[in-house]
């Protein structure tokens, strides 16, 4: 692989409230103060990162902010007074006394890109706390060895980190309702409207990192490829966590939408099952019921099981009329939305508390955390493209490149220093911009179609393909030649007459 060298730059502002400075600050405030840190990832790959730290005291606005009753007032007030640009964090230092924070939490974590932090009494307390939050709002070295996870040598990454999706320009995302048995389901589920509610602002948020297209559709007499397992002790069906892996091919068979897709799709299935396998739970892996019953697949999408209550009366007329919980359905799918995006939030230490960031979704630091990982993937990505091009290249000695092809490629290496520049200056979201172009621009040359048929036509193929035709042609010439040769040879060999 191409070596790639990146130093991340975050910005973090420390900000202590009356009461809050620690006793063995090293000089008066403000100062500066600049951590850095080695994420290693392999030997051609260095990765460091460097928290800009400046220490200062509360303005008159802030104070009157962090007066607020609730950590949560605090924070929406807060918002107003900070800088929000991407990948910048305000930490807000408050004393052990303040009543901002409840009982046993020390870190309250915002919806925007503030903290607040309990002092802990000494520098050192502070300063590992500070630690831990800088690194959970922006990035973690476990979060950018998952972007880079085709760099790290397989053992050195945990099963976690090739969970989430790979970086792209676009994602699609599919719901699909399937209804094994419409003639005892009338199924009617208003996935327009629950997606305006319930997607559209998330996808929205997204909509910095990626286009996204959202479709549905509903698949009718589509079966799970497992045959669950009846339980007599609670008279339902079970589907166990070792079957789960096999449920999906065959259910992706009838899916149809990675087909003609350009970008990832993300599947997130709702299965109404049929009446003789009603009701059906899924089990973990120690066996108990799994409370969502549904589970999720890396990189590809998840599944719910949406059972339907039994008819009072046997003599129930069917199909049932079935109107699905749309509320319950979408929580479930976008909690696994958060999964398929790394934005997961239990590696948090307990003491911490985290806002939840409401319809949208995710909170800005949590986009700050994907544009992070996805910027240094897309830098890895271009390298490794334009190493592999220049590899092929070389390899093909009669390969004419033309004149758009070789901008395409210079674009592509000017893009990608000035996200790698911009980066060391802090600057998230034109590094990420500029790391999307260089995408594009190195896409765009290594499968330009001027190339595409050198790649696919190589020396050997022409060799397979004219020696039939010129064979038959070459065999009476040579033979011709060969008797002529002969001839000469016996020509001289007799000796002359000498009257």
């Amino acid at each position: 692989t191409a070596p790639v060298q990146v130093q991340l730059v975050v910005p973090v502002a420390v900000v202590f409230s009356p009461g809050s400075v620690p006793g063995d600050l090293p000089r008066p405030l403000p100062f500066r103060d600049v951590q850095e840190m080695e994420i290693s990832v392999n030997l051609r790959t260095s990765v460091t990162s460097r928290y800009e730290m400046v220490f200062r005291g509360t303005t008159a606005q802030e104070e009157a902010a962090l007066a607020a009753a609730t950590a949560r007032e605090a924070d929406a007030a807060l918002h107003l007074l900070q800088d929000s640009s991407m990948g910048s964090l305000t930490m807000y230092v408050v004393p052990d006394t303040s009543f901002l924070l409840p009982q046993g939490i020390s870190v309250y974590v915002g919806k925007h890109r503030s903290a607040l932090v309990r002092a802990g009494g000494s520098l050192a307390a502070l300063h590992a706390r500070l630690q831990q939050v800088t690194q959970a709002m922006s990035f973690t070295a476990t979060s950018i060895a998952a972007a880079l996870s085709d760099r790290v040598p397989n053992g050195h990454l945990s099963p976690d980190a090739r969970r989430n999706l790979k970086s792209s320009l676009g994602y699609e995302i599919t719901f699909s309702l399937l209804n094994p048995d419409p003639k005892s389901h009338a199924v009617d589920w208003d996935i327009e409207d629950a997606v305006n509610r319930y997607v559209k602002p998330v996808v929205d948020k997204l909509s910095l990192v990626a286009n996204f297209s959202v479709d549905s559709q509903i698949l009718y007499y589509a079966v799970l490829g497992v045959t669950p397992r009846y339980d007599k002790e609670s008279s339902s069906f079970l589907l166990s966590a070792h079957s789960l892996p096999h449920v999906i091919n065959p259910v992706e068979a009838r899916l149809g939408s990675s087909a003609a897709s350009l970008y990832p799709v993300l599947n997130f299935l709702l299965y109404v099952p049929e009446r003789s396998h009603s009701p059906l739970y899924i089990q973990d892996k120690d066996g108990a019921p799994v409370s969502t019953n549904a589970f999720h697949s890396p990189r590809w999408g998840g599944i719910m099981v949406y059972n339907v209550e039994a008819p009072a009366s046997p003599q129930a007329s069917l199909p049932l009329h079935v109107d699905v919980d749309m509320a319950r359905v979408m929580g479930v799918f976008l909690a696994q939305l958060r999964l398929l995006f790394g934005l997961s939030r239990e590696e948090l230490p307990p003491e911490f508390l985290l806002e939840s960031p409401g319809n949208e979704g995710l909170a800005d630091w949590e986009l700050d955390h994907l544009l992070w990982a996805h910027t240094v993937e897309n830098i890895a990505t271009v390298s490794t493209t334009l190493t592999s091009l220049a590899q092929l290249l070389d390899k093909i000695g009669n390969i004419v490149i033309k004149d758009d092809v070789a901008s395409e490629v210079y674009r592509a290496v000017a893009s990608v220093q000035s996200a790698v520049a911009k980066l060391a200056v802090g600057h998230l979201h034109s590094a990420f911009q500029a790391s999307k172009e260089a995408v594009t621009s190195s896409e765009r040359a290594f499968f330009d179609p001027s190339l595409l048929h050198l790649l696919y036509f190589p020396d050997d193929q022409k060799f397979a393909i004219y020696i039939p035709l010129f064979l038959p042609m070459a065999v009476p010439i040579l033979l011709s030649l060969a008797k002529i040769v002969r001839e000469t040879r016996q020509r001289k060999k007799e000796p002359t007459k000498m009257d």
